[in-house]
């Protein structure tokens, strides 16, 4: 891949990410949506003895059941006992109040929430917007656990670079953590719900599957920059737009779209620093980025598909050829 870019271009680039395709439908605002954060580390934290411990997994039995694990537990008298020793960790304590300090009120995640909510609902009417709730568990539960009627964000994954608390990843993955990625990494999640995928466990249907469903996220956060949906550095966006030619020449050359080949197809579409087979600057997961090249390009030429046909197609094949995607080298 060529040198970094000019500084100038770059941050022209940075510019237009965060302003293409940015204003809101007019029918899309319009929908009444109402997203309420339930900060549920703040009650639990200020909880003193196991008969406050027990009504707060009786008031919430759906979080106590799937982000908690209660069926691990030998009965409630356990998992009351180890929340306990949650509440009375002073490291823990302490990493609460870092949160609370980093995340404030989360208006800006609250109203990203809102908005993507609004298009679920545009581009679905059935869309039942969930419950949203945070928690704090020492990087114990998941980073987010999303059901039809619930989502529950870790906010300890997402504290940023300085916080006491760090989930065990390398660097680059560590980049998507921050508190910007919470909403575009939930709707990423989402779409798994209506990316109806090909099976063909071929490169192409993977890159396909993953472009839709990044094509799908950028449709529900038209205002949200590419490089947090996918979870690239700005620079990283730069350099793989200016050489897009150059990586998809790469996957021509070597014959690679067809490759069903688990452990050749995951050196592109899985976790890693980068993907030195095309250059030691190209990032990992740098099939997934052409797929979702590929798809808006298929958009573009076909504009008479909806979102939800697009997403209800499991044709790879057919999406890449109606796409006529061919970026050129620079």
């Amino acid at each position: 891949m060529r040198k970094p870019i000019a500084l100038l271009f770059t941050l022209l680039f940075i510019l237009s990410c965060g302003k293409q395709n940015c204003e809101i439908n007019t029918a899309v605002a319009k929908i009444n949506v109402n997203v309420d954060l339930e900060r549920l580390e703040r009650t639990f934290y200020a909880l003193k003895d196991e008969k406050e411990v027990t009504a707060f997994l009786k008031q919430h039995p759906v979080f106590a059941d799937k982000y908690l694990q209660r069926g691990e537990y030998p009965g409630q008298e356990q998992l009351v006992g180890s929340l306990l020793q949650l509440i009375w960790e002073p490291n823990l304590q302490k990493f609460v109040k870092e949160t609370e300090q980093h995340f404030g009120d989360m208006a800006s995640v609250q109203q990203d929430l809102t908005n993507a909510f609004k298009h679920l609902k545009y581009y679905y009417p059935q869309f039942t917007v969930p419950q949203v709730k945070t928690f704090v568990s020492g990087l114990l539960g998941p980073d987010i656990f999303l059901s039809d009627s619930l989502v529950i964000f870790g906010l300890d994954y997402f504290a940023g670079k300085n916080a006491s608390f760090r989930p065990q990843q390398p660097d680059y993955i560590l980049t998507r953590y921050e508190k910007e990625n919470m909403a575009p990494a939930l709707v990423t999640l989402i779409s798994s719900k209506y990316n109806k995928t090909d099976q063909q466990n071929t490169m192409l249907a993977e890159m396909v599957n993953y472009g839709k469903s990044y094509y799908f996220t950028k449709q529900m956060m038209p205002c949200t920059p590419d490089s947090l949906i996918i979870g690239y550095t700005d620079q990283q966006m730069a350099d793989i737009t200016y050489n897009e030619g150059k990586i998809w020449a790469h996957f021509v050359e070597k014959s690679l779209l067809f490759e069903t080949s688990h452990f050749k197809v995951n050196k592109y579409t899985g976790e890693r620093p980068s993907v030195p087979e095309i250059s030691a600057r190209c990032p990992g997961r740098i099939a997934t980025w052409v797929g979702w090249q590929i798809v808006k390009k298929y958009m573009a030429e076909n504009p008479q598909v909806t979102l939800p046909q697009l997403m209800a197609n499991d044709n790879a094949q057919q999406i890449f050829t109606q796409s006529k995607y061919k970026p050129k080298r620079n």
